[in-house]
């Protein structure tokens, strides 16, 4: 008489600062792993702060959350909140990670950064990492926990990790969504030499501690095996099968970027080329319109006032997810834009997977072999430009435009299945 096997799932420990009903890019990467990890015979457990500070919402994705995932909290000490009686203006752009050139900054801007810089490091969610500690401590030895996950920014998040596999000994994978010391934003937080020091001190001890890091893309992990010897996985951002929106494909030439536009993700010579094309071209003048969905700086404004194209801009400010992809899927074209620096190389929004099955071509507008280029490149799904390249540039934009007025604008992707949230779902479980 034989009787069935009954499976057992792994328990694994999710600790992250951003959960619904937080919003932007942050919280959808491990929103989507959770959503497929008991398929794989996998039980999350989801550790949050009970009361966040979160400086972007969207409620909407709370509907995305399994009533069946385990879900825990403890209470954080929120230091934005208190930054915001000095300025609530600064205090919710610091928090989003939107830092002024040095020059516009007020006084007041810059004594948050100092502060934020030096006496709370890594990051202001610092003061979550010792009570979570405590009550992870004893929820893991009485849950009989297998694993945690550990995912940053804020980096924070990782010391309670780092806390956690020394007390416990527990198998630890921490996920690195960006870099730690070289992302772009650290280098304005005007570190003293000691505060930069103890940064790096922290980076190296936790990507020496964990059992396992993971990363978004090759760059980072060539920087972090400079660090460490300890295994380094990628497992890049993706896409999921969206709920259906109703939409019909702009009747204008329609130019949209999803997300941030900081202050120094500003391509003047994409500016310049528009320009140009407007007052060559009266059809493309009349039919051209900048979609901008998110935030996007005075600076950034400014420069496109410069070249007078402000009269095309229709600036939407940021929306919901779900409205989000009906964007991407009925504009022409869709903009992506990263700092030109040798620090944002390594940076692999996650827009950009939902921009390559949304079957419209991307522009992209970044640093020289960068990580975005190599994957545009190999999925057929748009163009990618340095920030000097403004013959090439005009001549793509021009052919978008001819393609438009043909009806003929699209995409033919190809090898996009790797980058399905299931199947990276699937890299992370051979991880645990």
């Amino acid at each position: 008489m034989s009787s069935k096997r009954i499976k057992v799932s792994k328990k694994t420990l999710i600790i992250t600062y951003y959960w619904p009903p937080a919003g932007g890019p942050g919280v959808q990467r491990w929103l989507k792993f959770v959503k497929y990890l008991p398929e794989l015979d996998i039980d999350p457990i989801v550790f949050i702060p009970e009361n966040p500070n979160y400086p972007i919402v969207d409620e909407s994705l709370e509907l995305e959350v399994s009533d069946k995932i385990t879900i825990i909290k403890h209470p954080i000490k929120e230091p934005y909140r208190w930054a915001g009686l000095f300025s609530k203006k600064s205090s919710k752009t610091i928090s989003k990670g939107i830092i002024s050139n040095e020059k516009q900054q007020t006084f007041v801007e810059k004594v948050m950064l100092f502060v934020r810089g030096n006496f709370f490091i890594p990051d202001a969610r610092v003061g979550w990492v010792k009570p979570s500690v405590v009550y992870l401590g004893n929820y893991i030895k009485n849950e009989n926990i297998e694993s945690i996950i550990t995912t940053g920014p804020p980096h924070s998040v990782h010391l309670i990790g780092l806390e956690l596999k020394q007390r416990l000994g527990v198998k630890w994978l921490a996920d690195f969504r960006d870099p730690w010391t070289t992302i772009g934003y650290h280098k304005q937080l005007k570190l003293m030499a000691s505060s930069g020091a103890k940064h790096k001190a922290l980076e190296k001890q936790v990507l020496n501690t964990a059992d396992q890091i993971i990363v978004t893309s090759f760059t980072t992990k060539k920087e972090f095996e400079a660090i460490t010897s300890k295994p380094i996985e990628v497992i890049t951002n993706g896409y999921d099968n969206e709920a259906h929106v109703d939409f019909n494909l702009d009747s204008k030439f329609t130019l949209a970027h999803i997300g941030s536009l900081l202050s120094k993700r500003n391509p003047e010579i994409f500016w310049k080329v528009l320009s140009d094309l407007v007052i060559e071209n009266s059809s493309l003048a009349k039919d051209l319109q900048l979609n901008f969905v998110g935030f996007v700086s005075d600076e950034v404004l400014g420069s496109i006032e410069k070249y007078d194209l402000s009269n095309y801009v229709n600036n939407i400010g940021y929306v919901s997810h779900k409205e989000a992809i009906k964007f991407q899927k009925q504009s022409q074209i869709l903009l992506l834009i990263e700092i030109d620096s040798e620090d944002t190389k390594c940076i692999v929004p996650g827009k950009l997977f939902e921009y390559m099955v949304s079957n419209r071509p991307i522009v992209a507008i970044g640093p020289k072999d960068s990580d975005v280029q190599e994957i545009i490149k190999e999925t057929n799904t748009g163009h990618y430009f340095n920030y000097n390249d403004y013959d090439s540039l005009k001549r793509i934009i021009l052919e978008h435009y001819n393609a438009f007025l043909n009806n003929s604008l699209q995409t033919h992707p190809v090898g996009l299945q790797k980058y399905h949230r299931k199947a990276l779902t699937k890299s992370l479980t051979s991880l645990l």
